[in-house]
């Protein structure tokens, strides 16, 4: 299993796209969202990061998505690549297997 989170904010080129071509190209994400659930991926939560939030990353939009395995996580990354998604949102992401507090403590203790 692998959670991946992005956290996204509009590049230039979409703020300066008129509504109907944001509505045109955010449209055609549809099919391949199902076919990343089909594929058995669940969407924890979209959200918009929430500007009182303590020493806050500084992106407007989070992604939270939960792979059933690594091929998925990168047939994810294909998909978000090839619809041009960086064209328009400068985005950071992160991935990785879900881990106990205590194993990740020991990981730092142990850099």
């Amino acid at each position: 299993m692998k959670f991946y989170i992005e956290a996204w904010t509009p590049r230039q080129t979409w703020l300066e796209m008129s509504t109907e071509k944001r509505m045109e190209y955010m449209g055609q994400l549809g099919p391949a969202i199902q076919q990343l659930t089909d594929m058995g991926t669940e969407i924890i939560s979209w959200g918009t990061n929430d500007p009182n939030t303590h020493n806050r990353l500084g992106f407007d939009f989070f992604a939270i998505w939960k792979f059933p395995n690594e091929e998925i996580a990168r047939t994810f990354e294909d998909i978000v690549a090839g619809s041009g998604w960086y064209n328009y949102f400068d985005q950071v992401n992160l991935q990785g297997s879900p881990e106990s507090p205590n194993d990740v403590i020991g990981k730092l203790i142990n850099i």
